[in-house]
């Protein structure tokens, strides 16, 4: 890791929150300072406010590059994994930062850091004894190298690479680095549990087929954005809390920075379920939050709240009196087909709106353009099909 100087020291402490595009453009002001180390400093200082805050209030941390710093796991998603287990060892065989190792070493006594990039070791070494988390022993070393000949522990943890070697983002289990469904039979023996985190874009079904000692699945959104799928494996597998022997979906949703309780569920409940669809849109209507809609609990969402699904596709939900439903809730103003004498009415004085669609056949972008109307403001449109196949716009309030 490169040394730095006094004076670029004190200029990375003076610049914090300075644009660092317009310092760039400074360097030839300050020759004694190291401006491109400085750079990497302040942007990371930068996103670590955003992402990780409590990093961020220790000055003596060092940051990688931007983009390291935009892949790695908010505080946030690292303090909820770390929730997910605990017990006397663990190991991060895929590094990285080490974001996700800093915060789960702390429930454990005697943890270990593996990492390949020898730049990203000298970084967590700095870093891990910056943060006073002493007793992380960082390894350079590849993680299935490592994993081979390692001493089991009491939980291994896997953030696996997902981009191919073209950059592009991937998301099938088998085009991830490591492997993981090649590795599970040696990862389930040399960790009484294993944490795998995993695209938040993966079909949960085709995880299911490859993966054979799964336990839970926990998709985790902040601000309802799908931020990470975590997968936990046991080789035996203990009995669950959930109805059965099935693997447990956690439908995890964090607001504010608070963790709400998560929607637990199987497939088995899922497919059990008995659904209720609307004859006509309530007084209430109910979008489910993004880890619900990604899990596809949809039929069970209806059972457990008491409220009306409008149609086995469309994924909204209405009722006559407001329930506290696990997603975004708003008060029906009105209901209108697609005729132009209906929809001059519904939209008489609206000049702006926010408009979802929903198992409906026309994009946000047309049919924004086909009524006209701006994006934003107060008023809430959705375009969606009722149980009889009717096609109707819904004028919403957001509650």
């Amino acid at each position: 890791m490169k040394r730095l100087s006094s004076e670029t020291l004190a200029f990375i402490h003076a610049h914090w929150g300075d644009d660092v595009r317009a310092l760039a453009l400074q360097a030839k002001k300050y020759p004694e300072v190291d401006m491109l180390e400085a750079a990497v400093q302040i942007a990371g200082r930068q996103v670590a406010e955003r992402k990780i805050p409590s990093w961020a209030k220790v000055e003596s941390v060092r940051y990688p590059s931007h983009l390291s710093m935009e892949q790695c796991s908010s505080e946030l998603t690292a303090r909820y994994k770390a929730s997910l287990i605990n017990g006397e060892t663990f190991a991060d065989l895929t590094g990285g930062l080490g974001v996700d190792c800093s915060f789960i070493s702390q429930r454990f006594r005697k943890v270990d850091y593996v990492e390949r990039q020898n730049s990203l070791c000298e970084l967590a070494v700095h870093n891990f004894a910056a943060l006073g988390l002493r007793h992380i022993h960082v390894h350079c070393a590849d993680g299935v190298s490592y994993l081979s000949q390692m001493t089991p522990v009491d939980c291994l943890f896997l953030d696996p690479a997902r981009r191919d070697s073209y950059g592009s983002k991937t998301v099938a289990i088998s085009d991830c680095e490591p492997d993981i469904g090649i590795l599970e039979p040696v990862l389930v023996e040399k960790g009484r549990k294993v944490m795998i985190k995993l695209s938040p874009m993966l079909d949960i079904a085709k995880a299911l087929q490859v993966l054979k000692h799964i336990t839970q699945i926990h998709i985790v959104a902040v601000h309802n954005e799908c931020k990470e799928l975590i997968i936990l494996l046991e080789k035996s597998v203990e009995k669950s809390d959930c109805i059965g022997s099935e693997v447990c979906i956690y439908c995890k949703q964090i607001v504010d920075n608070l963790l709400i309780p998560p929607f637990v569920f199987t497939f088995s409940e899922e497919r059990n379920a008995m659904c209720e669809y609307a004859d006509k849109v309530g007084t209430y209507l109910y979008e489910p939050g993004v880890t619900l809609l990604k899990a596809g609990a949809y039929r069970l969402l209806a059972l457990r709240y008491g409220v009306k699904k409008l149609h086995p596709n469309s994924h909204l939900y209405t009722s006559d009196h407001q329930v506290d439903f696990p997603g975004r809730q708003f008060q029906v103003e009105a209901v209108s087909g697609f005729g132009k004498k209906e929809l001059k009415t519904l939209l008489r004085g609206v000049e702006k709106a926010n408009l979802t669609v929903r198992n409906f056949p026309t994009s946000v972008t047309e049919l924004r353009k086909k009524l006209k109307l701006k994006e934003g403001g107060e008023i809430y449109l959705f375009a969606t099909t009722l149980k009889d196949e009717e096609r109707v716009l819904i004028k919403c309030s957001k509650i």
